[in-house]
């Protein structure tokens, strides 16, 4: 049993349970009861029943949504602490209506420029099958695809689409882009061509999408965009699962309209056990891992231990009940 003077503290979806190894808690010792959860669960019924205990809730960017009819069946709770600098799985509004603070972590998108490349690579040079198949007693199996020459499509020049740009331009690609909102000059100062939609789509032979998830972006590649693209040519998609129309890709992919696929994000996480993505050939499939390292854990479960002392420091917080 917790004293009646610690705060119940969960954290949700630590798959690798790492968050307490990661990160220096002892600040919170003698002063918090914390309980790790490595599994995740989806119905809200398991979901409310599972958090009901705790005061503090601490939230890996958006693996647990913490919808309005979650937040308002947990009476205890006071503070939600989230990884990263948002997160739309949280319903802000309610939270705030019944008193509960939102408060997030710093955040650094180096790891996902990184893995984004990473995931070019791989699919460019056939790495994960060539390494089953040194595994398994093979040898050589397909002819890989240099980068230089070939056009990287960037759907979106934010601070991840330009990073990757740069990138792309030191692999001697021809780097173009295009989203709703790019303007010339934009695309000019980060020494990116600006394309029309249906450019971006029908001369990449890599096309890399790096824009925000919303009402405007949700299906922004559908079956209309694929099948713009040319048989030869491969998507990356480190952003969200629903900006891609998923039963879209399953047709291109399935048919060879397009030659491939590296995914790391999906409509519904973690994915299914039958989903057709796990098993395609043509399909270069991670578990959500673009963010996934050492230095963001540290920086995203170290925060949180401020987030978490500052607030128990708050001058007027109520008394723990």
């Amino acid at each position: 049993m917790s004293s009646p003077s610690h705060i119940r503290v969960a954290v949700l979806d630590d798959y690798q349970n790492v968050a307490l190894d990661v990160a220096d808690w002892s600040p919170l010792k003698d002063r918090a009861e914390i309980t790790v959860f490595n599994d995740h669960v989806t119905e809200t019924t398991q979901v409310v029943e599972r958090l009901k205990p705790f005061e503090v809730l601490c939230v890996m960017r958006e693996r647990t949504p913490l919808t309005r009819q979650i937040i308002e069946c947990l009476p205890s709770l006071k503070l939600i602490t989230s990884t990263g600098t948002g997160n739309a799985s949280i319903d802000t509004d309610a939270a705030a209506e019944h008193g509960i603070k939102v408060v997030h972590t710093g955040y650094s998108s180096t790891p996902t420029i990184e893995f984004t490349w990473a995931m070019i690579l791989a699919m460019a040079r056939n790495i994960p099958a060539e390494n089953q198949s040194v595994r398994e007693g093979g040898w050589q199996l397909r002819l890989g695809t240099q980068l230089a020459g070939k056009t990287l499509g960037l759907l979106g020049l934010g601070h991840i689409g330009s990073a990757a740009g740069v990138i792309g331009r030191a692999f001697r690609m021809n780097v173009i882009a295009w989203s709703q909102n790019l303007t010339a000059e934009r695309a000019e100062s980060k020494g990116v061509e600006l394309v029309d939609k249906d450019t971006l789509f029908s001369t990449s032979d890599f096309l890399s999408i790096h824009t925000r998830l919303s009402k405007r972006t949700r299906g922004l590649v559908g079956a209309a965009e694929l099948a713009r693209m040319k048989p030869t040519s491969r998507i990356v998609n480190t952003s969200r699962g629903p900006i891609v129309d998923m039963v879209a890709l399953l047709t291109a992919l399935e048919s060879g309209r397009i030659a491939g696929a590296a995914i790391d994000v999906y409509d519904s996480e973690p994915l299914e056990l039958t989903h057709p993505l796990r098993s395609l050939d043509n399909v270069l499939a991670t578990p959500h891992i673009g963010y996934v390292t050492r230095e963001m854990y540290q920086t995203f479960y170290g925060d949180t231990v401020r987030n978490i002392v500052e607030w128990l420091d708050e001058p007027q917080r109520p008394a723990h009940a």
